[in-house]
């Protein structure tokens, strides 16, 4: 036995050292595939991004360019790019074309702004303010026109941007460096719109040094940035330019926010820059899954499994040792072996004469004076037939009971193929599948024996349930449909017996049977302790377990 020890413990640490090897490499693996997937699902959102805005900057470039000696004064200047810039399919929020007006002109782009439709055609700075132009002595940018024109958008010709810190710094930006720029992310449409950034492009005629306007289009920062991603293994947030330690993040709707970073807070797991309107943006990125977390509970379960691994391995070689040892005892178990032998005979003896009666019982019933030998002698053979598979299945089952489901098979009852058999495969007991097994082919031998007034055969469904906690209750519920009282033919006597005395008696239970506008229903009710009958298992599963020795 103390070598049998010292083995089973060598085998034990050697399992161990093994398992705890595997989980470090399955460790260090983990985390880098992960980290890895990450990287490059970052590389590819940036590229995505990049080539997103380098789409939109392409738009305004392609929307300024195609400008042939503009008039500042016409409020539909951007009737003739309409099928360009919607062929983009860029899905900005707003495009419009701000003009850039002297003082004299004023007059005229009211006039205009009027004639074409806007219901505010005074010039007016961005908060809605009517620009006297007496007191102007320097040109200013005024939106002239845009696309869509919606109700929202209509009440925007006529403002203009040099009130307005954010617009008015992209336009001048704009206006001396000669190309396309991007603002800093403002309310888009209105003060509490969706948070985005504004592309304007220069207008400049041939020939010309200064612009006459620009081209502006507006997009939301959710969409531009693709923030909106529940399937990714991150989450990204755009470097606020307009307040240091500050960002702008996404919700699932799309919905731009500001939050603040601690400086204890969680680091971004990368950051990547995108240009855009001659800026350089910062994004950060944020796994959603905690690499090293992950890759720990992988190995977790990889040394769990190990260590189960080695524990069967050293169950095993101990139990197969500890049998060897126990083949000296063969004596002792002979003498076991051979007072269980005498049990079992007396248990069979119980069982038989158990069994006897209730044949002699069936054939006495079936067989009574008066009755037709016919239809008797076929009775007779079907209710024999059914004690006889409920039998065959007790035998395999070593009398431990009988899966509720298996007495229906066609071997045992007429018809099975007709029947609709659900509820839940409870095992009952010995006694119980003797009755229940009567009583399913009582049921279904009469079930075919006329046919509906429809010309159909009987459709049939057989049901049980276990409802209640402590005591449960068996209910069982046998339905056959598209029959009638004067169709189906009267339960003889031996089946009005079993159905309502014999069967309800034997499980300790009621039952009853009615008919329906279309349908013929019997229902039995009995507790679960007597259907299943642990009493019976127990004593059944002691003869079956084979015998300790004697010590």
């Amino acid at each position: 036995m103390v070598r049998l020890g010292f083995i089973i413990g060598f085998i034990a640490l050697l399992g161990a050292l093994l398992s705890g090897l595997a989980a470090y490499r399955v460790h260090d693996q983990e985390l880098a595939l992960d980290r890895i997937a990450l990287a490059r699902a970052i590389d590819v959102h940036a590229s995505l991004v990049q080539d997103r805005s380098t789409e939109r900057e392409l738009l305004a470039r392609v929307a300024s360019g195609l400008f042939r000696a503009p008039s500042v004064l016409k409020p539909n200047m951007l009737e003739p790019l309409r099928s360009a810039i919607y062929a983009f399919k860029t899905d900005f929020v707003v495009a419009g074309w701000v003009a850039r007006l002297q003082p004299n002109e004023l007059v005229a782009a009211q006039a205009a702004i009027a004639a074409a439709g806007f219901p505010k055609s005074q010039i007016r700075d961005y908060n809605d303010k009517p620009i006297d132009p007496a007191s102007l002595t320097q040109p200013i940018d005024v939106l002239m026109d845009l696309e869509p024109r919606s109700d929202e958008t209509k009440s925007l010709p006529g403002r203009s941007y040099d009130q307005d810190q954010v617009r008015s710094a992209m336009l001048a930006r704009a206006r001396i460096e000669k190309r396309s720029v991007a603002s800093d992310p403002v309310p888009l449409l209105r003060e509490n719109g969706p948070i985005g950034v504004i592309v304007a492009a220069p207008v400049i005629p041939e020939g010309a040094t200064e612009p006459v306007g620009f081209i502006t289009f507006s997009y939301e920062l959710a969409s531009l940035m693709l923030t909106n991603d529940d399937l990714s293994l991150f989450s990204v947030a755009l470097k606020d330019p307009r307040k240091e330690g500050s960002e702008l993040i996404a919700n699932d709707q799309g919905v731009v926010s500001t939050r603040m970073t601690a400086t204890d807070g969680p680091a971004p797991s990368a950051t990547r820059t995108v240009s855009f309107g001659g800026r350089d943006w910062q994004l950060g990125y944020y796994a959603k899954t905690n690499s090293a977390r992950r890759a720990e509970q992988t190995a977790i379960i990889v040394a769990a499994i190990g260590f189960a691994i080695t524990a069967m391995v050293c169950g095993l070689f101990g139990y197969v040792a500890y049998n060897n040892l126990r083949l000296s005892r063969e004596i002792q178990v002979r003498i076991g072996f051979e007072r269980r032998l005498t049990a079992v005979i007396d248990e069979l003896n119980h069982r038989v004469k158990n069994i006897l009666a209730v044949i002699q019982s069936i054939v006495t019933r079936t067989l009574r004076h008066g009755s037709d030998i016919d239809v008797a002698r076929e009775l007779l053979i079907g209710r024999i037939h059914a004690m006889s598979n409920v039998v065959s299945l007790l035998s395999e089952s070593q009398w431990q009971g009988v899966k509720l489901k298996g007495l229906f098979e066609a071997r045992a009852i007429p018809h099975a193929d007709r029947i609709a058999v659900s509820g839940p495969d409870i095992a009952v007991s010995a006694r119980a599948a003797q009755s229940l097994s009567l009583l399913f082919f009582e049921l279904a031998s009469h079930s075919d024996e006329g046919l509906s007034l429809v010309g159909k055969h009987p459709h049939i469904t057989a049901n049980w349930t276990v409802t209640g906690e402590a005591p449960e209750v068996f209910q069982f519920r046998w339905e056959e449909f598209n029959t009638s009282e004067a169709t189906r033919r009267p339960d003889s006597d031996f089946g009005l017996i079993l159905l309502d005395r014999v069967a309800p008696e034997a499980l300790g239970g009621t039952a009853k049977r009615y008919f329906t506008d279309v349908s013929y229903v019997y229902e039995l009710t009995a507790p679960m302790d007597t259907v299943v009958d642990m009493t019976e298992r127990d004593r059944t599963e002691k003869l079956s377990q084979p015998v300790k020795p004697a010590r």
